[in-house]
C-alpha cells in the first residue's frame, strides 16, 4: 500500500513551533502582526483569508484585516502599502490575490516592502531564492519541503520532475529541490513526451492547474508524488472519472453537489509509493507557512 504523507499532522507540528517562537518573541516584547488585505467581496477569498486571520489569534499573532471596496483604484492600494510598509506593527502584508481587474498587480505586489513580503512573491526575494541567500519563500513551495523532509522522503541525488512553471508554486519548488541537491527537471503544458520525463522521477510534483492531468501511466512505480491542484468537480461525468465506487466522496458529493481533485488522477497514487491526499494535503501547509513567514519576517526585521 502507498504510504499518505499527512498535510494535517504536519501543519499542525510547525504551527505548534510557531506558537513557541512567538512565546520567545513575545518574552522579548515583540509580537509579530501580519495585515490582510482583501478587496471586494469574493467568497472564496474571504473564507481563505478569514482563516489566515484566525490562524493568527490560534497562535498569538496580530493581524490586521483591511476590506477595500472592489472598486478601489490602484494608486489608492498603493497608498495603503505605502502606509502598511511604514507600520512597525506589521511585518508581513498579504495581499489576496485575485485583485479585480482595474488594479495592475504586479505593480503593487512589487511596491510591498521586501521585508514584508510574506507571500515571497517580490523580485528581490525571488533573486534572493535563487541566489540562496536568506528570503522570504512562497508558502506553498515551502510546505512542500517541509512535507518532504518531515516524511523523511530523500531528496538529495533524487530525480524530481515540477509540472507547472507558475511563479507562485512551479519555478519556486523547483528550485527549492535544487537548493536540497536534487536533480530537477521543469515541465509543462507545451513539453514533448511528456510521460516519458514524468516516469523518470522519483518525486513528481504536479502542480499544472488541470482536474487528474497526471494519470497512472504517467507514474513509475514507487515515486513520491505531491499533488499541489485543487480542482472543483460538479458534473457526474466528472465525479464518476475520478471516484466512482469511492463511497465515501459518492455521500459528500451528493451532499454538496460537488467534491474536488488535484491535478494527479486518483488511481495514480496506487502507484507511487507515497502521496499527498487531496484535500489533506499540501494545502494545509500554506497557512502554517504563512504563520512561519510571519515569524521569520519579524526577527529579520529586528535582527534577532
Amino acid at each position: 500500500m502507498p504510504r499518505i504523507l499527512d498535510g494535517a499532522s504536519i501543519a499542525a507540528a510547525i504551527k505548534h513551533e510557531v506558537a513557541e517562537e512567538v512565546g520567545k518573541l513575545a518574552a522579548r516584547g515583540v509580537r509579530p502582526g501580519l495585515a490582510a488585505v482583501l478587496v471586494g467581496h469574493v467568497a472564496a477569498s474571504e473564507i481563505y483569508v478569514r482563516s489566515k486571520v484566525q490562524a493568527c489569534a490560534d497562535l498569538g499573532l496580530y493581524s490586521d484585516l483591511i476590506t477595500p471596496a472592489a472598486d478601489v483604484t490602484t494608486e489608492a492600494m498603493l497608498d495603503l502599502v505605502a502606509d502598511l510598509n511604514a507600520r512597525d506593527d506589521i511585518d508581513g502584508v498579504l495581499i489576496q490575490l485575485p485583485l479585480p481587474p482595474q488594479i495592475d498587480s504586479k505593480r503593487l505586489l512589487e511596491a510591498v516592502d521586501p521585508a514584508k513580503d510574506v507571500d515571497g512573491f517580490h523580485p528581490v526575494n525571488a533573486g534572493r531564492l535563487l541566489a540562496g541567500r536568506p528570503a522570504l519563500v512562497p508558502c506553498t513551495p515551502a510546505g512542500i519541503i517541509e512535507i518532504l523532509k518531515r516524511s523523511n522522503i530523500p531528496i538529495a541525488g533524487q530525480h524530481a520532475v515540477v509540472v507547472g512553471r507558475s511563479d507562485i508554486v512551479g519555478k519556486p519548488v523547483a528550485i527549492l529541490l535544487l537548493h536540497e541537491n536534487a536533480t530537477v527537471t521543469i515541465c509543462h503544458s507545451k513539453t514533448r513526451k511528456l510521460g516519458e520525463i514524468t516516469r523518470q522521477a522519483d518525486i513528481l510534483v504536479a502542480a499544472i492547474g488541470r482536474p487528474g492531468f497526471i494519470t497512472p501511466d504517467m507514474v513509475r512505480p514507487g515515486a513520491t508524488l505531491i499533488d499541489v491542484g485543487i480542482n472543483r468537480l460538479t458534473t457526474r461525468d466528472e465525479f464518476d472519472r475520478f471516484f466512482k465506487g469511492d463511497a465515501k466522496r459518492e455521500a459528500a458529493f451528493a451532499k454538496r453537489g460537488s467534491t474536488i481533485v488535484g491535478d494527479i488522477d486518483p488511481h495514480a497514487f496506487q502507484v507511487g509509493g507515497a502521496y499527498t491526499p487531496v484535500p489533506g494535503g499540501v494545502g494545509l501547509l500554506t497557512i502554517a507557512m504563512l504563520m512561519a513567514n510571519t515569524v521569520r519576517a519579524a526577527k529579520l526585521r529586528r535582527g534577532l
